[in-house]
């Protein structure tokens, strides 16, 4: 099934983004800018044109230099986004990989990114601390415990990056990850999302078989007829635009229920909550990586 390339769509959403100071002029927050990187990278494939090539690598300049730190990237430039989360930094990870594929110097920036965070986060045998200080010195205050999801994203963002250079740290997550995947089971919209587009890249391996099938059976329970995905279970009133995104893409990459996709996406494009996320850049830049996944998808080219 074709996924989506409604490319006018995300050029016209991009203009008037720019026009707002919502993004890439806005404050910086490092999944929103992981996913704008992959999207001017696949901007640059699609159309043939080198300015989103050259777009893609200041954006990624800029992070550095807002949120970088001796050791990994702030979670965002506001005062409340302190600390390091790991999914967010195997996000940004994955999009230096797509980078890369144009910039090669970015591959080798993932890979040490990947080498300067690992052992900070990574308790063996364990988990993967979600949240964890600035410094990496501890986990965050009133933030203690492991992602259920975050070995997962480690796992597939490493071996993308480089599967040699990477082999100890990619031995971790594997490990982490046969204890956790039979009995994970996915209730939040996004998380579920994340999942099926991370299956993907491995979709033969044990756990990508067991977790595609379950997030599928999952996300019936949260689908309304209104045409959207609600939260999670029993939460049918409570929806948000950018974890509906986050789904959109997942199902574009398993090929699955593509009428629900086109359907949520009409169902936001009239929607507004009310609050700070109908010009928060995570909102847009997401529905642009949904109607247009480009490098999102591991068949893209």
């Amino acid at each position: 099934m074709p996924a989506c390339r409604d490319i006018g769509y995300v050029l016209d959403k991009l203009a008037w983004m720019r026009a707002e100071g919502i993004w890439p002029n806005g404050l910086r927050y490092l999944w929103t800018d992981a996913f704008g990187v992959v999207l001017l990278v696949s901007l640059h494939a699609e159309l043939k044109d080198p300015k989103y090539l050259e777009q893609a690598c200041s954006l990624v300049e800029e992070v550095e230099r807002v949120l970088g730190r001796p050791r990994g990237l702030r979670i965002g430039e506001a005062p409340d986004r302190g600390g390091q989360y790991y999914h967010y930094l195997a996000m940004w990870m994955y999009a230096l990989s797509v980078l890369g594929r144009y910039a090669p110097d970015h591959t080798a920036k993932g890979v040490q990114l990947a080498r300067d965070v690992h052992d900070a986060f990574v308790v063996p045998a364990h988990g993967v601390w979600w949240k964890l200080r600035e410094d990496l010195s501890g986990p965050y205050p009133g933030f203690a415990g492991f992602g259920a999801l975050d070995a997962f994203d480690g796992y597939v963002s490493y071996r993308l990056l480089d599967d040699e250079a990477l082999a100890p740290q990619i031995a971790d997550m594997r490990r982490l990850i046969e204890q956790s995947y039979p009995a994970l089971t996915i209730d939040q919209d996004l998380g579920i999302g994340m999942m099926l587009w991370m299956t993907q890249f491995f979709p033969r391996e044990d756990w990508a078989v067991t977790q595609r099938n379950r997030c599928l059976r999952t996300l019936e329970q949260l689908w309304a007829d209104e045409g959207y995905f609600c939260r999670g279970p029993g939460l049918t009133d409570v929806k948000f635009a950018f974890t509906n995104y986050g789904v959109a893409i997942g199902l574009q990459a398993v090929g699955a229920v593509p009428e629900r996709v086109g359907r949520l996406h009409s169902f936001f494009e009239g929607y507004r909550s009310g609050d700070e996320y109908d010009r928060e850049a995570i909102t847009h830049v997401m529905a642009c990586s949904s109607h247009f996944p480009g490098y999102l998808l591991r068949e893209y080219d």
